[in-house]
């Protein structure tokens, strides 16, 4: 008599969610697998030429995500040479995915900095900034460690911090966490994978 409920109360979430199961983990990536985590895209911040960004601007789209800052020695100018082999890598299918740099550093790390900076590696890569207290939100959000340690110079200070990247599928759902490391074949071909079953 009631089995009409199960239906009603799915549509009604479907409204809501799309009615969405969680998507199957994927087939041997290199990097992570986190899928499943329920963890979606989401943040709110200023891009490098003053216009307001949100996560849900890349949906339909892969989003890898990196946190770091100009001022960094190697891993962040490495990670960032890497990406862009990647996109090259990818060829046109790299049309269909958006990196973005984070800075960890926002004191320092300007709008005007950040045009400097992330397109040198590659003219797609956005570059993203926020106020200190938005940055530390996001890295409780997304478990980036950061650590400052203040140098010789005064006021002059460096910034231990993880270095994954965060790759989220077209529906915005965190799939795979990059660790730094990986070669742009090994991001192309989970890239890849992202494209396909994103669609799901």
């Amino acid at each position: 008599m009631y089995l009409w409920r199960p239906l009603l109360y799915c549509i009604l979430a479907g409204v809501l969610t799309g009615c969405e199961r969680s998507p199957a983990p994927l087939n041997h990536p290199w990097a992570a697998d986190v899928t499943g985590t329920g963890q979606v895209a989401s943040f709110r911040l200023m891009d490098m030429y003053g216009h307001a960004r949100s996560a849900t601007d890349w949906r339909g789209k892969v989003l890898l995500l990196f946190f770091g800052y100009t001022h960094c020695p190697e891993v962040c100018p490495t990670t960032l040479y890497t990406l862009a082999q990647t996109m090259r890598q990818l060829g046109p299918a790299a049309d269909d995915v958006q990196v973005v740099f984070v800075t960890l550093d926002p004191q320092r790390d300007t709008a005007a900095v950040l045009r400097q900076f992330v397109p040198f590696f590659d003219r797609r890569f956005l570059g993203l900034h926020g106020s200190v207290s938005a940055t530390q939100a996001l890295e409780k959000t997304y478990g980036v460690y950061v650590q400052r340690h203040d140098t010789s110079v005064v006021g002059d200070y460096t910034l231990d911090h993880s270095a994954f990247i965060y790759a989220f599928d077209r529906h915005g759902r965190l799939r795979l966490k990059m660790p730094y490391g990986e070669t742009s074949m090994q991001m192309a071909s989970d890239i890849r994978q992202l494209q396909i079953t994103g669609n799901h």
